[in-house]
């Protein structure tokens, strides 16, 4: 079954919103994002890449998904990705292993979001993955 997701878009106009629906394509991910009258769509391994390459498409027009898999200190470990389509991230904090407690659904928002480009996020984690962990 196909799931979609309501998500507000940073950068836009007031209450502005996208709707994601996700299609998994037996070994592919397909993601489609439907804002102001137009769809893009994206295939991928996974839906967290999926999400990011449909990101990239939005960051020209200032926009930004409001959802953990747009976060700035969000990203899936590798098995998240290869288990479970990368539905899942874990929260990051730098210096502190991720745990169970710190897993979100990529599609999903809550106050700790921290909008970011997929850029940004990826050089958070390459930070993340440098920093000695307790």
């Amino acid at each position: 079954m196909d799931e979609q997701h309501d998500i507000a878009l940073i950068g836009a106009g007031d209450d502005e919103r996208a709707v994601f629906t996700e299609y998994e394509i037996d070994p592919v991910c397909k993601l489609t994002c439907a804002y102001r009258g137009k769809t893009i769509e994206a295939e991928a391994p996974d839906f967290f890449e999926a999400l990011c390459l449909i990101r990239r498409q939005l960051e020209p027009e200032g926009l930004i998904p409001f959802c953990y898999g747009a976060s700035l200190n969000v990203y899936p470990s590798g098995m998240a990705r290869d288990m479970g389509a990368g539905l899942k991230a874990y929260r990051m904090k730098k210096g502190v292993h991720a745990r169970m407690a710190d897993l979100v659904e990529i599609f999903t928002s809550g106050p700790d979001v921290i909008p970011a480009s997929v850029d940004a996020q990826e050089a958070f984690w390459r930070e993340w993955l440098a920093t000695p962990r307790v």
